[in-house]
């Protein structure tokens, strides 16, 4: 039967127990692939109370996550378009704004932080409206980029929201640090970081990102769930063609 693992004392720790979980391969992969993130990252989500890891075979992540599509005027939605990496690394992400939710935090909680971490570089933070009726829930689960091998429960929490100050052009934001350090270990020096976004307007009539793209050998079918900009799709089509590359 499995069960979740309470928080490990140290990442090496997290690491001892992964291993004979984890295809090595994977695992040897974490922060070394760009776009991937290393066990240091783990265990700050295990310890901050972000993540929980069932001891299943293989482990199961489960996050619970929450989504805004951020609403300008002339019914722009606001896209992170591309991260970049404390290593240097670049991972594209088309899709709303959205943070993992902290312990006992609630959506409105969750949506209030998430707008002010992420975008409080550029706008008022405190110019946020969560659209009536527009909070969805529902659960995907997938094989996460950021950890290789680690299967991933997703509880996603979306709202539309109202923001008023957007730029009108594309925008970069910087980071600001997602933990503190902990009881002084310093294992926030060890942890990948995102250290800036680059953020576009699209327009739509219905965005929810839903952008999948399917590999049948050398076919790449993208089934468009969405109307976006010339500007985007042109992106998110080169994206596409890039994978056969």
């Amino acid at each position: 039967m499995s069960h979740s693992r309470p928080p490990f004392a140290t990442p090496q720790a997290l690491s001892d127990w992964l291993k004979p979980r984890l295809p090595s391969d994977s695992l040897a992969s974490w922060g070394v692939k760009p776009g991937t993130k290393n066990v240091h990252n783990l265990w700050l989500e295990l310890s901050e109370g972000e993540t929980s890891i069932v001891d299943s075979s293989p482990p199961l992540r489960t996050v619970n996550v929450v989504t805004v599509r951020v609403m300008g005027k002339d019914d722009l939605v606001l896209v992170e378009s591309r991260q970049q990496l404390s290593d240097g690394s670049f991972r594209d992400r088309f899709r709303p704004l959205s943070e993992k939710m902290k312990p006992n935090e609630t959506v409105e909680e969750a949506v209030a932080r998430a707008v002010k971490e992420e975008l409080g570089s550029v706008i008022d933070p405190g110019s946020v409206r969560i659209v009536p009726g527009s909070y969805i829930k529902k659960l995907e689960e997938r094989n996460s980029a950021s950890y290789p091998g680690l299967p991933v429960r997703y509880v996603l929490h979306s709202v539309d929201a109202w923001v008023e100050g957007l730029p009108e052009e594309d925008f970069c934001t910087d980071e600001q640090e997602e933990y503190q350090d902990l009881n002084g270990t310093m294992e926030l020096e060890k942890a990948v970081s995102e250290v800036g976004k680059l953020r576009e307007l699209g327009s739509l009539s219905e965005i929810r990102l839903d952008v999948t793209i399917v590999l049948d050998g050398a076919v790449v079918m993208v089934l468009w769930h969405c109307l976006l900009s010339h500007a985007l799709f042109a992106k998110l089509f080169v994206t596409a063609c890039g994978i056969l590359a």
